[in-house]
């Protein structure tokens, strides 16, 4: 039989744990205050390039003289350092991250605290979670036009930590052509959408010959999103020296493209952009 203490100790303990949380969205909120606008990069699987896209978007945005931030939250997979081709590592000093910059970008991502990057990080959702929020409550980014987040694909607890967490604006979805990335794109669309936040666009990547074009354009349509463009596959993808855009000038034409369609988007969705 519970004696007359043990609820109320649950209940402290319930309430100890709420302001750790009200405590840690403010210290982000804190850090974010000089970001203008927030866009996650999210996909419904892995494999549909939803890095490369957040990268080569954030590298746009960069050279067309915004300030923009890159946060690689895909803790267990990380692989923004290597498609923007960047060595050196963030600075931190007294629990505080600098941001790394390369090509106009600040960046932060876990990959520069692996010492060996073939290293599986083997972590549970906690762990996951206490990564994300040190880097949301630990890194200095300045002041930004942008802060560009590549999530972890899927609908499991890694994205739903960071849009729980994250006061995102909105989110670019990236799909490819065939019929199953297209169906786990949705899955992750109405996953935005219950939370009550913005779809402020979707990609389709990986366009052409071999897989096709348009299934893109139709989700969009049908889910009453804004279009923001097709990137076709090329042999220029295979430098990863650089983000693509400054290797290809068709490349960088098409992503001009698309951060021209986020703009419109975003200020369709009465956004500051």
């Amino acid at each position: 039989m519970a004696t007359p203490q043990q609820p109320n100790a649950q209940q402290n303990a319930r309430l100890q744990q709420i302001r750790r949380q009200w405590e840690q969205k403010r210290q982000i909120t804190d850090r974010l205050a000089s970001v203008r606008t927030k866009i996650g990069v999210y996909s419904g699987k892995g494999g549909v390039g939803k890095t490369t896209v957040a990268c080569n978007l954030a590298t746009t945005l960069a050279a067309q003289g915004e300030r923009v931030g890159l946060l690689d939250v895909d803790i267990d997979c990380p692989n923004v350092t290597r498609v923007m081709g960047i060595e050196d590592k963030p600075d931190y000093q007294d629990g505080q991250i600098t941001p790394a910059q390369g090509h106009g970008v600040k960046v932060v991502s876990m990959a520069f605290f692996q010492e060996n990057e073939d290293e599986a990080i083997i972590w549970r959702g906690p762990m996951i979670h206490n990564a994300i929020n040190q880097f949301l409550q630990a890194t200095d980014w300045g002041e930004l036009d942008y802060l560009i987040v590549d999530l972890p694909p899927g609908t499991s607890d890694s994205p739903l930590t960071v849009m729980q967490t994250l006061p995102m604006d909105g989110f670019v979805v990236v799909s490819t052509p065939q019929d199953l990335a297209i169906i786990d794109a949705r899955r992750c669309i109405n996953m935005i959408r219950k939370l009550n936040l913005n779809v402020v666009g979707v990609v389709e990547n990986y366009c052409g010959e071999i897989f096709g074009q348009g299934a893109g354009r139709q989700l969009a349509d049908d889910i009453d999103a804004a279009f923001l463009g097709s990137m076709t596959l090329r042999p220029s993808y295979r430098d990863t020296s650089k983000p693509t855009v400054l290797v290809d000038t068709t490349v960088g034409e098409e992503y001009a493209a698309v951060a021209d369609q986020l703009r419109g988007s975003l200020k369709a969705h009465g956004l500051e952009a």
